[in-house]
């Protein structure tokens, strides 16, 4: 039994029957170059009586294409991130791209996979999210010639998507101030941490936070910006702390609904009543955020996710040949966590 008989029809046995030579064949499968019509019809005719179907490993090779996107993402299990990979899985669904994720938990790690998954043998683009890059990176990618998007940071020498973190807390605040409080805490990741969930965006709403105390001519009380590792447990230890003082805050701004969450158990432990005791406001409008009622800015995390996924085939099309910064805006969403003070200060 020959070879084409035991293993399925070959690109051979399709330039055989159509009697045309392997480069036409694989021109009009890959459709790499123009080819006349009626030489396009004859190979197509033979691919479907053939019932060919190309090899993926050999498509790859003859277009010089792994069809992979790697993402570079911290700790991809946590809800926002979750979002933006159901966002950039949207996109990638309907390709022929398959795409790999690379989970950085230390630095070492972030700069392990920054040198060494951008290349061409490896993937065919690369998106990083909520990682901040340096100048150093950017000419590392430069030079290894694979096109990079970024997703919640940005660099002026790559493609990026972000969100407006800066009017996200100065509408956050604003809500608060508005309502009547003067007391109003500010948690967030720890600012000095390149790893930390909120690393940019949690400077960026403080800007904001900072920013709309000032034009209403509340003094900004450094005390009341309170900082701490991205989770429930450590926020919630924090805050017991914190709401126990003789001036304790009426209010808190969190950088991101899971802080928030942990606000709100550590009032519950305290027996302060939410939003009575103490108004809540988080950031991301997570699921969970509306099961519990939580008021917070909603920011894009699956749209982003999916714009970024856009960005990086309008890349790899040309469509895009210099680095182009989007910005999505946010939404602030008024649920059952704020009210105004009952002892106004």
């Amino acid at each position: 039994m020959s070879k084409s008989a035991s293993n399925g029809p070959t690109i051979r046995d399709v330039a055989k029957r159509a009697s045309v030579g392997l480069a036409t064949v694989s021109r009009v499968i890959n459709g790499s170059a123009p080819v006349a019509d009626e030489t396009r019809n004859k190979v197509l005719q033979a691919v479907a009586e053939l019932k060919y179907s190309p090899s993926p490993t050999a498509r790859k090779l003859s277009l010089g294409k792994t069809f992979v996107i790697s993402i570079i993402i911290p700790f991809f299990t946590r809800p926002s991130f979750v979002e933006r990979l159901r966002g950039i899985d949207s996109i990638m669904a309907n390709s022929d791209y398959d795409f790999i994720v690379f989970n950085v938990e230390t630095m070492e790690k972030r700069d392990h996979y920054f040198s060494s998954v951008p290349r061409p043998d490896r993937s065919d683009g690369v998106i990083i999210v909520s990682l901040p890059t340096r100048s150093e990176d950017t000419e590392l990618f430069r030079n290894k010639r694979v096109p990079v998007v970024l997703i919640d940071t940005q660099h002026p020498s790559l493609t990026s998507v972000t969100e407006d973190s800066v009017q996200g807390g100065i509408d956050a605040t604003q809500h608060l101030v508005e309502l009547g409080h003067t007391r109003i805490a500010y948690v967030s990741d720890i600012l000095h941490d390149p790893l930390a969930h909120n690393y940019t965006a949690s400077r960026n709403r403080l800007m904001g936070y900072r920013h709309a105390l000032e034009r209403t001519g509340i003094p900004f009380n450094p005390t009341y910006h309170c900082f701490c590792h991205h989770d429930r447990p450590t926020t919630r230890a924090m805050m017991r702390e914190v709401l126990t003082r003789p001036d304790r805050p009426t209010a808190v701004f969190a950088a991101s609904d899971t802080q928030a969450l942990g606000v709100m158990e550590a009032a519950r432990d305290l027996a302060l009543r939410v939003p009575e005791d103490l108004s809540v406001v988080g950031y991301d409008d997570i699921e969970i955020a509306e099961y519990v009622g939580l008021t917070t800015m909603r920011q894009a995390l699956f749209e982003s996710g999916k714009r970024g996924a856009e960005l990086m085939f309008q890349l790899l099309d040309g469509q895009i040949t210099t680095p182009r910064a989007e910005c999505l805006p946010t939404d602030l969403i008024i649920r059952n966590t704020t009210c105004p003070p009952q002892h106004p200060a």
